[in-house]
């Protein structure tokens, strides 16, 4: 195992010079605690990858259509059993309530997702795709994750392949990597109960993409894995990368435990968040994206991922229900985040999900105050 200082600066070069790390240096990088060397070869990663002087960030709105879940998911704070007396279907008025006011503060695009209804057939989800597509055909559906969709497949006993294109066809646009937490099947078993492994997970993605889809990779950490699964997690997606380039972004965060059954754990902080980060950007050299989790760590942290990685500030998230049910509330206005962009040292730049952006470039730049570089007025 690798530990001296030569070694892992050795072992940073190697990574900043585009060379891929093997799952043994991985782990090495996740027991360093010179954070700021860590920090500062992810940095330099990403401006390899990303040399333009913008950072990004996108408007949707996360909207969980149910809260109905046959899995038993100890991390998780927003699911009701089937029969609970809070179950709610949302009906489809409520839905084109809430993009009609996303589109109205300049969103295009809605994360949809939910639990693992026992009832709805996959006709209930084509019938819901379509008459949002027929409403709003400008705004994308960044909907349904893998647990999900593997869901659809026992409920309407089809291949996976065939409720995929059924899904496209009504109206999918993309599918977030919600439902990833550790893709290590130990892991998997010991937080959850009757919800998908790691194989299962990782096909939803591969047919998706061999479909001509595009999809997001998360990770949740900090509670019951070794950083070896931590790293074995992180192979995992960059094999699957590696035969589809299908992913379009990496977004990590820590477990938040209050509220949950797992609560009696100690919440990873800012260090290991950072950390964590920095090595998701080193280890991925086939990912584009690295995604802020300012959601989960606030504005702060948030905006200091943009020296850790990142390349991309997340969403405005004009609503999140599952995060803020675990007791985290953040919140940051367009104008805080265009703020936090630009106090790093970038010009803020909307984007879809795809990473294309879609502001006007002219208006863009005479908009963004000039900041020389990026170690003035960070964390203002």
């Amino acid at each position: 195992m690798l530990n001296s200082t030569s070694e892992i600066s050795s072992l940073l070069d190697k990574a900043v010079g585009g060379e891929r790390l093997t799952a043994e240096e991985g782990v090495a990088l996740l027991k360093c605690h010179d954070l700021a060397a860590i920090g500062s070869a992810a940095d330099a990663v990403t401006r390899r990858l990303h040399p333009e002087p913008f950072r990004t960030f996108n408007i949707d709105r996360n909207i969980n259509y149910t809260n109905a879940c046959t899995a038993v998911c100890d991390f998780c704070a927003f699911y009701r059993p089937p029969s609970h007396p809070d179950v709610y279907v949302l009906p489809m008025e409520t839905l084109l309530e809430k993009i009609e006011e996303t589109v109205a503060l300049g969103g295009d695009q809605i994360l949809l997702q939910g639990g693992l209804h026992p009832k709805l057939p996959l006709e209930w989800y084509e019938e819901m795709l379509s008459t949002l597509r027929q409403h709003f055909p400008q705004v994308n559906i960044h909907g349904f994750s893998p647990p999900e969709i593997h869901h659809f497949t026992k409920i309407s006993r089809l291949p996976l392949i065939t409720v995929l294109e059924r899904l496209r066809d009504a109206g999918l646009g993309s599918i977030p990597g919600g439902g990833g937490e550790i893709l290590v099947d130990r892991v998997r078993k010991e937080i959850t109960r009757g919800k998908v492994l790691t194989d299962g997970w990782l096909d939803v993605m591969r047919v998706w993409h061999e479909l001509g889809g595009k999809s997001s990779a998360t990770m949740m950490f900090g509670h019951v894995e070794t950083l070896e699964e931590r790293i074995e997690h992180l192979e995992r997606l960059r094999q699957l990368q590696d035969e589809t380039g299908g992913f379009s972004a990496f977004i990590c965060w820590t477990f938040q435990p209050e509220n949950t059954d797992m609560s009696h754990l100690p919440a990873a902080g800012a260090f290991e968040y950072l950390r964590m980060q920095a090595v998701s950007r080193l280890y991925l050299d086939n990912f584009p994206n690295i995604q802020s989790s300012w959601v989960t760590q606030g504005e702060k942290i948030g905006q200091l991922a943009l020296m850790f990685g990142a390349n991309d500030m997340g969403s405005l998230m004009i609503e999140e229900n599952v995060v803020s049910q675990a007791g985290t509330v953040h919140h940051l206005t367009v104008d805080r985040i265009r703020k936090c962009i630009t106090n790093a040292g970038y010009i803020p730049r909307q984007r879809n999900v795809f990473y294309q952006y879609i502001d006007n470039h002219e208006q863009a730049v005479a908009a963004a105050p000039s900041v020389p570089s990026a170690d003035l007025n960070i964390l203002n």
